[in-house]
């Protein structure tokens, strides 16, 4: 079980326990303020838009899911896609990648193999669990639990935003190493989660 979507109550709680362990970011959270919440839908239908939004631009993940809508009916019904075939979803424009991807995630969640309503509790088993589906790394798999089941502790450190980020924070611009940034993380666990939102939230935020 999980405490929920990661509110601005939650965010706000734990921003509070990280700015009185670290000075560095106790003054960027007076300078920009707390992150906005990311929350997304648990379910299927969040990992596939996930799988259909990889490597394009956020318009054109759009057109290729108003197509899947037109052509196939409900795509975010897995036993949709799981009876479809790679040729099919082609005409719509995933690649042929994508849409591999796509059936391999839509049978696994129509056998059981992959029970997004009772993921295992233990964040590296989840995780280990969600990449073993082709189309879901590491990554894709921490930011589900993130941002769709609220697992406050969940850090992406291969995220590229959030290396860059905490090397302006504390190694003098340096990047660290997805390791070397996960070693930097412990001492804020159980808001590491929350640490990386605050990362992607500076990184984002205009220059003063």
């Amino acid at each position: 079980m999980t405490a929920g979507p990661l509110t601005a109550a939650r965010i706000a709680e734990a921003m509070a326990a990280i700015t009185a362990r670290d000075a560095a970011l106790n003054a960027l959270h007076a300078l920009h303020g707390p992150p906005e919440p990311r929350i997304r839908n648990p379910g299927y239908e969040t990992l596939l838009r996930a799988i259909v939004s990889q490597q394009v631009s956020t318009a054109a993940a759009a057109a290729i899911w108003r197509k899947l809508e037109a052509g196939v009916g409900n795509p975010a019904d897995p036993r949709i896609l799981a009876a479809t075939t790679v040729e099919a979803l082609r005409a719509f424009g995933l690649s042929r990648q994508k849409a591999s991807y796509a059936i391999s995630l839509a049978s696994h969640v129509q056998d059981g193999t992959l029970p997004l309503d009772s993921l295992p509790a233990d964040n590296e088993e989840a995780i280990a669990l969600l990449s073993s589906v082709r189309g879901l790394g590491r990554w894709s798999a921490e930011i589900y639990l993130l941002f769709a089941e609220g697992r406050a502790d969940i850090f992406p450190a291969g995220d590229l935003a959030v290396q860059i980020q905490a090397g302006r924070i504390w190694l003098d611009g340096a990047r660290p190493t997805e390791r070397q940034l996960r070693l930097l993380a412990e001492p804020f666990a159980p808001h590491r989660g929350v640490v990386a939102l605050f990362c992607w939230h500076c990184y984002n935020a205009p220059p003063l």
